[in-house]
């Protein structure tokens, strides 16, 4: 053995005497720019990465492109890599040189000089020297493929050692029909270093005019099919000096295919040929003598004593051949070294004038094929490996970590006999036990064979029927195959798994070769006969019973890990089995195919899967970024041959059965590339065949395809659908699987791309002639669109153009068929490899283009998980939950929260401006003077700013769905929802607005007469006061305080007796409130106009009480043995309060504001009784109960509303108004007689009469939007999910029945009082208010401050001038009262300056006052004082469209208030919907996410009493969406609940005890918490 000697030199340290040769392979490497790469070899991960050079088509424009240019088409198996030359100047003039028609023969002999190319031999051998063992099989098996020679010994000028290249080729295996088999039809399919066949050498002695190599190609090729198998002199840069590949031996393989017409040979042969002269490579040259059959040696000139020709032993294999034209053939040399050799005239083959080459050739041929016919030399090349050690050559597989891998393979395989049987010993888990539990999971979401037993109960005895084979399965120990196989893989060295793994597929593929030989060929013949299914199913099953690859023994660790998964934590098994994802994701990185789908059993093993991907992301985290590219396709079309050539990787492709289930791998992204992609890693999804049409009754196929078709569509970023033969019989089965597929990502929110690829098509004008099989292409996928669309009950799918977008010109690829010729000597077609490059960088160049950022590998698990779980369900599109979907959704709906809250807030500031400035009308400086022009000024204002407001909004989500980050993609379905939401929120607020404003300038006209006499009544009081003052003057005597206010008394009772205070006009607001009652039901018919007559003063006097009659009644007596619903009676009467909760909240508000009465106030609360009506019409309800309610509603309301009107007129009356201010005018009259400053007094008077109230009411019209900003930062109200997952989250850590049933009886009342906590418990402490409330006074403050300064600038006004003037500034921001400052403007003397002065320090006094009392009162009390109620408007943002699920009661957490379908993400059993049995009055446990996928049925008053399936509920509730289970633990939540408060919820709904499933007691409260945010995506 010679594994101790080393291949690898350091061009550092050269041999004495050999630096020429280092030197001219230093400089080769160095031209080839590998110099780097010949001690840190290259691997696959680099060669196989996506660069600029892998998808650009910039030829070679310097020596060091060159190496790369040959790798990037080797690698795409094209038959023009060996062309590689730069590209000079000279030749991108050429055109232009040709253009010249002057004469110039000195440049037509300008030729490229030898420096400026290099001969291919030389570029293939520095690659080989240059590649790790991975690379160097690589390079090896796409050579053979393209019937390129392959290197068997690999020189190194170095050293003089050469390599047998024993493991490069190692992955080779070639197909061939021998003469003995052309009768049966049979073939031999083996690995070629394994072949025993005959190989006959070529070499050259000294130099030969004949070229050798290009002789070899004519025997080699026959009269149809030439083919440049080895390089010569002819072939470009072939002529080229080689300066570092003389030495190479190069081998190549002549296979028959069975026809005597075509085959050259009828017999398999290889054939070696050495480069350069036998005299400088006697070690290479001897190998060859003792391993061949013959050697046939090239010459021009013998030597005499040609020791090498006349000392061998093998001197019967030597053929001697030459050309008699050659100058220096000598025929007495010739005749004495054969003589001296023993040769015959059959050994010796010379050219004369008279043979042309087709003769010469002719006669060659004829020698070598009796050579092959009659020798006994026939040696496998892994038999060479001896004579290779025996000669001092050194063999790759000799390397340890190549050794050590052999023998771990070794001791695996070896002992495999039966596979069958040795997969039930060694590999048991993955067996019978794997498949049964693939049905429990599959049944677990279908719940096909439920038949009558309980649902829940059933879904607990499959969950303990899993349980009972998780724990079969850890019964089992590992085996020692197993323990192997994980103690192998487990390496630390990298090189040592890579050898491991790649000597165990090596194996057991020449096992299955052995074994399965005549099964694929039986399956083959059976596939033929369509009358005999149940045989192809027996094979079938046979087959895959048989067949053994290294994916068994990965699908065996998957489930050795599902199983230790299942045990307690911290089993010893656990902990010791945990790592094996890890090591999974690490060979996964290697570039090893990891099994998604398990194609035996038809079933993703979630949790390995899950945990290989998680494992992986952390890895390559931060670089984690992935584009998925997926082939789907008819069997045996190709698919993974096409993978292959696109990205030069290697899934398996052999004859028989081909690729099972779906295998993924991933390529790296170089760093120019990944700013085009912007990914790190493009992932390669390879397929199992979809059945074609004869096969399609096996196995359930068609559901199975579907399952496969949906799940890598979905995970997809494209997708190559992949057609062999254009218009072909299985074009619609595909068809019919892949639209399906496409139309359920649709759905779903995703939008994958895909291109249509026709495999076979030669015809060069295939593109333009096929543009009439494209329209019937496009044809054909509408209607399977329609027909899909028509199954998933999606029917507005009517083309394939709905689903994606597609164009039937871009979308669609001619492929020319895979060979150019006859196989197995039929090389890779180039048009192949062409066409495929092209479609390669189209597909880059789409992947470039998507408007959705790439998925990291956590998000790809993801979308596996919920794919894959979908897939499970029957109905995929009502089943599909995704984490990232619903992520997306929260995003969604957090942005556009704040957009919405944003327009809200901006406009009750808008509103609350608008509305000070009606107060203040009459003192505000508006040109204005009507009150009617100033609504209308003010209509048109709001109108413009709800207008831009609204384009804001609508800006902001188109704005939102063009960014790539966040997955918005995914939920662009609900765009139209939100865009329609956002013209909703503009019209609800503008009839606000428009309501708000007419009220307050009907309400201040119908103000102007009083204030009128308010003003006259106070301006005759100041005139007598002011007699009054001159009178007591003139008496010119001290009066004392007393008399002074004898005489302000008998003034003031003569004056009031002579004003007029006529009495206010009280409204009878009942008559008001009937009118509009009856003009909202006018348009309900007859019936409705008659009921109305009712007097409404009788109405609203008692609790409403809804009583069902006719139809509904008996319906609800019709139930025999069967569940009874929650009574209709109960619904309706539970809506009907909900409604008068509502509106009586409306009254509140409008009483609380003591406003007058504005007819606006009713219509409003008639809006909201007809919206809410609305939104239940569901619950059928006739017109009775309709006018009832109103009645009822309008009656109490007219009540209220006649108290507030009687009130407010009693406020406001004006001899009221009067004597509150007598006080103040008998001090005032006083101070002006006596001549007092007034200074401070009217400062304090102004300030707290006027300016405090405006204040404070500011700061209660603007707290309101401050706490509801607040809130909503808060998580727990950024959205409708986030709130439900919060309000069950506390219910569960209270663990409160009584709390659980006000939530389930008495939602709305609940969530109310729930919020109302949440803002209390927020603003416990004063500072959280009260940074807000300082703000808003601080405003106020900055305001008085700033008008008192534009006051005091104009010069020489009196004082009510001054003040005027302030109000005026202070206008739009502050309601001023009207009588508060006509009071402070009577008998008022102070000077200007000091007023202004002393106004300064107690506008200063009153904001610190003010501050000390905001810190005392409590959160409560500013809560009751506030404008805009927080509370109110945090519920109304959280209970959005208030609807409830039909069958539990869930509410809808849907986003957006005009959303087009209602979902919640976590249903309950229906017991807490009081549901119960008819029959044994026992709680009902099914949950409605369940019953949806059950094949049970309903009836309740929407189906008219008659029995109707869960399955079909959208046929009667088509607004719900009721989706199964996020996963199977989603609902734990409530079974914890139920079974914990089982007899509490019998007791409150007046039913007995539910029969609690055993699995529901042993849910803990983390487990509940647990499913909580599962079923709410809450990471």
């Amino acid at each position: 053995m010679t594994s101790n000697l080393k291949s690898d030199f350091s061009m550092d340290n050269k041999p004495a005497g050999e630096s020429g040769k280092v030197a001219k392979l230093e400089s080769l490497l160095r031209d080839l720019g590998l110099e780097q790469h010949y001690k840190e070899k290259l691997s696959l991960s680099k060669v196989l990465q996506i660069d600029e050079k892998a998808i650009t088509d910039e030829p070679p424009k310097c020596k060091s492109d060159l190496a790369w240019y040959f790798l990037k088409k080797l690698m795409m198996v094209n038959v023009t890599a060996r062309n590689v030359k730069c590209t000079s100047v000279g030749d991108s003039n050429c055109d232009a040189a040709s253009e010249d028609i002057g004469l110039n023969l000195d440049h037509l002999l300008d030729g490229l000089t030898i420096d400026d190319t290099l001969n291919p031999l030389d570029i293939v051998t520095a690659l080989f020297l240059c590649s790790d063992g991975f690379v160097q099989q690589e390079m090896a098996l796409k050579m053979s493929m393209c019937q390129f020679s392959v290197p068997l010994l690999l020189p190194n000028c170095d050293t003089k050692q050469s390599t047998l290249m024993l493991w490069a080729m190692r992955d080779i295996v070639k197909k061939y029909r021998p003469q003995s088999l052309s009768e049966s039809k049979g073939f031999i399919e083996e690995q070629i270093v394994l072949s025993k066949i005959p190989m006959i050498s070529f070499v050259r002695l000294g130099e030969c005019s004949l070229s050798k190599s290009e002789m070899l190609n004519k025997v080699l090729s026959n009269s149809q099919q030439y083919h440049d198998t080895f390089v010569h002199r002819e072939m470009e840069c072939g002529d080229s000096s080689r300066r570092i590949s003389n030495g190479m031996a190069e081998i190549t393989w002549y296979l028959p295919c069975g026809n005597k017409n075509i085959d050259v040979f009828n017999e398999p042969v290889a054939v070696a040929n050495l480069r350069g002269d036998i005299v400088s490579f006697e070690t290479e040259y001897s190998f060859l003598c003792q391993t061949s059959a013959a050697v046939f040696v090239f010459f021009d000139n013998l030597d005499l004593d040609c020791r090498l020709l006349t000392n061998t032993q093998h001197s019967e294999k030597i053929f001697l051949v030459g050309s008699h034209q050659s100058k220096d053939f000598s025929l007495d040399a010739l005749k004495k070294i054969a003589t001296k050799m023993g040769l015959t005239n059959k050994n010796v083959i010379i050219k004369t004038k008279q043979k042309n080459d087709a003769e010469f050739i002719k006669g060659l041929r004829e020698t070598v094929n009796n050579v092959i016919e009659n020798t006994s030399v026939k040696m496998a090349i892994e038999q060479t490996a001896d004579v290779a050690h025996e000669l001092g050559i050194l063999v790759d597989e000799d390397c340890p970590e190549c050794q050590l891998g052999k023998k771990n393979a070794d001791a695996i395989t070896e002992k495999i006999q039966d596979t069958f049987k040795y997969k039930e010993e060694k590999l048991p888990l993955q067996g019978q036990i794997w498949k049964e539990l693939t049905h429990l999971e599959k049944e677990e979401y279908r719940l096909r064979e439920v038949g009558s037993e309980n649902l829940e109960d059933y879904k607990a005895s499959l969950k303990k029927k899993k349980r009972q084979l998780r724990k079969k399965q850890n019964s089992y120990d590992i085996s020692d195959a197993m323990s192997c196989f994980v103690s192998a893989i487990s390496s630390e060295k990298e090189k040592e798994r890579r050898y491991f793994l790649k000597w165990l597929r090596i194996n057991l593929d020449n096992l299955s070769r052995e074994k399965l030989s005549d099964l694929r060929e039986q399956y083959k013949k059976k596939c033929e006969n369509s009358e005999t299914k149940k045989e192809i199913k027996d094979i079938d099953r046979q087959l895959s019973s048989s067949s053994l690859g290294t994916e068994h023994f990965f699908r065996e660790m998957g489930q050795l890990y599902e199983a230790s998964v299942s045990l307690p934590e911290k089993h010893p098994s656990q902990i010791q089995l945990q790592q094996l994802p890890k090591l999974c994701a690490e060979l996964l990185l290697d570039g090893f195919p990891l099994e998604l789908v398990d194609g035996d059993s038809s079933n993703i093993p979630l949790r390995w899967v899950s945990d290989v991907l998680s494992q992986l992301h952390q890895l390559v985290h931060p670089k984690n970024k992935i584009l998925v590219v997926t082939v789907l396709g008819v069997q045996s079309t190709g698919k993974s041959t096409l993978l292959n050539t696109m990205f030069g990787v290697q899934f398996a492709v052999s004859s028989g059965r081909c690729t099972r289930g779906a295998f993924m791998l991933l390529i790296r992204i170089s760093e120019d590339v990944k700013k085009i992609l912007n990914c790190d890693f493009l992932v390669i999804i390879d397929t199992e065949g979809l059945k074609s049409p004869e096969l399609a009754q096996l196995d359930d196929s068609y559901e199975h395809d579907n399952e496969l078709a949906t799940l890598v569509v979905g995970l997809s970023d494209i997708t190559i659908i992949n057609i062999a033969m254009e218009n072909s019989t299985e074009m619609k089965d595909i068809l019919q699987i892949v639209v399906h597929a496409f139309l359920r990502m649709k759905e779903v929110g995703k939008k994958p791309k895909c291109q249509f690829v026709h495999q076979n098509v030669s015809d060069v004008s295939a593109h333009e002639k096929n543009m009439r099989d494209r329209k019937l292409l496009l044809q054909q996928l509408n209607e399977m669109t329609q027909a899909a669309a028509k199954m998933e009950r999606k029917e507005e799918n009517k083309g394939f153009t709905d689903v994606m977008e597609y164009c039937p010109n871009t979308g669609n690829w001619y492929i020319p068929g895979l060979w150019n010729g006859n196989p197995p000597m039929a090389p890779v077609n180039a048009g192949y490899s062409e066409e495929v490059y092209k479609l390669k960088k189209k597909i880059i160049h789409i992947l470039g283009k998507c408007e959705s950022s790439a998925n990291d590998i956590s998000e790809f698990k993801e979308w596996t998980e919920s794919l894959w779980n979908a897939v499970k369900h029957e109905n995929f599109i009502f089943s599909f939950r995704n984490s990232l979907v619903a992520d997306a959704y929260m995003k969604l709906c957090t942005e556009f929260n704040k957009w919405e809250w944003n327009f809200k807030k901006d406009m009750y500031a808008w509103v609350t401006n608008a509305e000070t400035t009606i107060s203040n009308f009459g003192t505000v400086a508006v040109p204005i003077q009507n009150i009617g022009e100033l609504l209308n000024h003010l209509k048109t204002e709001a109108s413009i700013e709800l207008s831009k407001w609204e384009k804001t909004l609508l800006d902001n989500l188109t704005k939102y769905f063009k960014q790539k980050e966040g997955h918005v993609y995914l939920v662009e379905g609900y765009k139209e929802d939100f865009a329609n939401s956002a013209k909703s929120l503009r019209r609800e607020i503008e009839s606000s607005v428009t309501n708000q404003l007419t009220a307050a300038a009907d309400i201040k006209q119908g103000m102007q007469e009083v204030d009128r006499i308010k003003k006259k009544h106070t301006k005759e009081i100041e005139n007598r006061v002011c007699e009054l003052i001159e009178e007591c003057r003139k008496k010119k005597v001290t009066m004392t305080d007393q008399e002074l206010d004898r005489e302000f008394e008998e003034m003031w009772n003569k004056t009031v007796k002579e004003l007029r205070f006529s009495e206010q006009k009280l409204s009878n607001i009942f008559t008001s409130v009937s009118y509009h009652l009856r003009e909202n039901l006018k348009h309900k018919g007859g019936h409705a106009r008659e009921l109305s007559q009712k007097q409404l003063e009788e109405c609203g006097k008692v609790p409403f009480k809804y009583t069902a009659e006719g139809w509904i009644e008996k319906l609800k007596h019709n139930v025999s043995k069967v569940l009874n619903t929650q009574s209709h009676e109960k619904a309706v009467q539970k809506m009907a309060d909900d409604i008068i909760a509502a509106c009586q909240q409306l009254v509140t508000g409008k009483m609380e504001r003591k406003n007058n009465y504005h007819d606006t106030y009713i219509q409003e609360i008639l809006h909201t009784i007809d919206n809410m009506l609305r939104i239940n019409q569901d619950l059928k309800t006739d017109i009775d109960f309709e006018v009832s309610l109103k009645q009822h509603i309008c009656g109490k309301a007219a009540r209220q509303f006649q108290k507030m009107h009687e009130d407010f007129l009693r406020v406001n009356d004006p001899y009221k108004c009067l004597s509150q201010n007598k006080t103040k005018f008998c001090a005032d009259f006083k101070d002006v007689f006596n001549e007092r400053d007034q200074c401070q007094k009217k400062a304090e008077e102004f300030t707290n009469q006027c300016l405090r109230p405006a204040v404070e009411d500011f700061v209660n019209r603007s707290l309101g939007p401050d706490i509801i900003g607040e809130m909503l930062t808060t998580q727990q109200f950024s959205t409708r999910m986030f709130f439900q997952y919060s309000i069950l989250l506390d219910l569960l850590s209270k663990g409160n029945f009584e709390s659980y049933l006000r939530y389930i009886c008495k939602y709305e009342a609940y969530v109310k009082t729930w919020i109302l906590d949440r803002i209390e418990e927020h603003f416990s402490s004063y500072s959280s208010t009260f940074e807000f409330e300082n703000r808003h006074v601080q405003s106020c403050i900055n305001s008085i401050n700033d008008a008192v300064k534009k006051a005091k600038t104009r010069k020489g006004c009196i004082l009510k001038i001054f003040v005027d003037n302030i109000c005026k500034e202070l206008g739009n921001k502050l309601a001023i009262s009207q009588d508060a400052l006509s009071a402070f403007m009577i008998l008022n003397n102070a000077n200007q300056e000091d007023f202004a002065h002393r106004l300064s320090e107690c506008v200063k006094e009153m904001a610190e006052d003010l501050r000390q009392k905001f810190t005392r009162t409590t959160i409560q009390m500013k809560l009751n004082r506030l404008h805009v109620k927080p509370q109110n408007e945090l519920f109304t943002k959280v209970i959005g469209c208030g609807k409830q699920c039909p069958f539990c009661s869930a509410p809808c957490e849907a986003g957006g208030s005009h959303h087009t379908e209602h979902w919640t993400s976590l249903h309950r059993p229906e017991a807490l919907g009081a549901y119960r049995w008819y029959d044994t009055k026992k709680l009902v446990t099914n949950i409605c996410s369940s019953l949806v996928i059950s094949n049970s049925s309903f009836f309740c008053v929407a189906t008219n009493g008659k029995w109707h399936p869960h399955k079909r509920y959208t046929e009667i509730y088509p607004d719900w969406k009721i989706a199964p289970d996020i996963s199977l633990q989603a609902s734990d939540y409530w079974k914890h609940i139920m079974a914990k408060f089982n007899n509490n919820f019998a007791d409150a709904f007046n039913a007995n005890p539910a029969d609690i499933p055993r699995e529901w007691t042993k849910i803990t409260q983390k487990q509940a918490e647990q499913s909580l945010k599962v079923s709410f995506s809450i990471k």
